[in-house]
């Protein structure tokens, strides 16, 4: 999994409410914007940072010295993804509460004070996030995400709603007592659907998932990953994050959906990606579209079949939640039709 240097923070907070917690890999030239962002937060408690750096490539490391002493970090000898990266942040933290940010993105001067204030007021613990703006237009992106029945995220715009479906792991809160119950991301998606998989974890065991109604975090969509971004009217993704994502949303379905439900939903899910996939073949002819993202997400469940259901098994044991409760932050019109209406056919890149 690759060895793990420690560069100790100088002056470390000694006993910190919040640990902001980076996940890098090449983001030298993000990285500034965003750690400014958090030593600039207004409210006066102590905060430590962490920057998990994946094996970074370019001068990420020597900024990060150099530039940001006050910065504790953790260096991968070897790239190990982002699940891997934060769940070591979150091990290391030690603060109450641990805030999940992407060096792509940057808090708003009262982020903190915000989702710390609710947390305390709050019954029952829960996850939260703060509305999302775009880093060049400012606009709103979303209030959290709803879901549809193929666990596409689907952007919340209501500034009244704040119970959502699932949070983003670029602005994720929640008490680290929690993330360690729920047990972190799951390391076994490798990337991309953690933070939709622990959300929705959450929610069956009760626990709610939230947006917060004020502040803020402008937000470089895709810049730490690829794709997932629009441009000319356009929307871009790149192969292996679509592949990952079609995966992964798969294994989300057929885990966590309650009751059931999951068998024809599921069934549902396979036949949509088939269609699609064998369209998108017609009508963008490449090599790596069927089988760099379509064959692989529809063979997944067969392959991994007894996996999946035990993990079926165990996590709904620990269900707390009835399918009404746990359905109702789900829309039923498919995302990805409303994407091909505004975008038209992606871009894989």
């Amino acid at each position: 999994m690759g060895m793990v240097q420690h560069h100790p923070a100088m002056n470390p907070p000694a006993a910190p409410i919040c640990s902001v917690c980076i996940a890098n890999y090449n983001g030298a030239g993000l990285l500034p914007d965003c750690l400014e962002s958090v030593l600039t937060q207004k409210g006066g408690f102590s905060v430590e940072i962490i920057v998990h750096d994946d094996a970074s490539t370019d001068n990420s490391l020597a900024l990060l010295q150099q530039r940001y002493p006050q910065v504790e970090v953790l260096a991968s000898t070897k790239n190990v993804g982002f699940s891997i990266g934060n769940n070591r942040m979150v091990a290391h933290a030690r603060g109450e509460y641990v805030l999940l940010l992407n060096n792509d993105a940057a808090l708003y001067p009262d982020a903190l004070a915000t989702l710390l204030n609710t947390a305390r007021s709050q019954k029952h613990p829960g996850i939260q996030t703060l509305p999302q703006y775009d880093w060049i237009s400012g606009d709103l992106v979303d209030r959290g995400c709803l879901l549809d029945p193929f666990y596409n995220p689907v952007p919340n715009l209501d500034p009244k709603r704040r119970d959502v479906a699932m949070v983003i792991g670029a602005c994720l809160f929640t008490p680290r007592k929690l993330w360690n119950s729920l047990g972190g991301f799951p390391e076994w998606l490798e990337s991309i659907g953690e933070d939709l998989y622990l959300c929705c974890l959450a929610r069956l065991r009760g626990v709610p998932v939230q947006v917060s109604a004020e502040s803020g975090y402008r937000h470089r969509q895709g810049a730490s990953f690829g794709g997932n971004r629009v441009s000319k009217g356009k929307l871009h993704t790149n192969l292996r994050r679509r592949q990952l994502s079609e995966r992964n949303k798969t294994f989300a379905l057929f885990v966590l959906t309650p009751s059931m439900a999951v068998w024809p939903l599921l069934a549902a899910h396979l036949t949509a990606l088939l269609v699609e996939g064998l369209l998108l073949s017609m009508l963008k002819p490449t090599a790596h579209t069927w089988s760099g993202i379509y064959r692989p997400a529809i063979a997944a469940p067969i392959r991994y079949w007894a996996t999946l259901r035990a993990r079926r098994a165990e996590t709904q044991n620990t269900r707390q939640t009835g399918w009404w409760k746990y359905m109702s932050t789900t829309r039923l019109w498919p995302r990805k039709l409303q994407l091909l209406k505004n975008y038209g056919l992606p871009r894989i890149d």
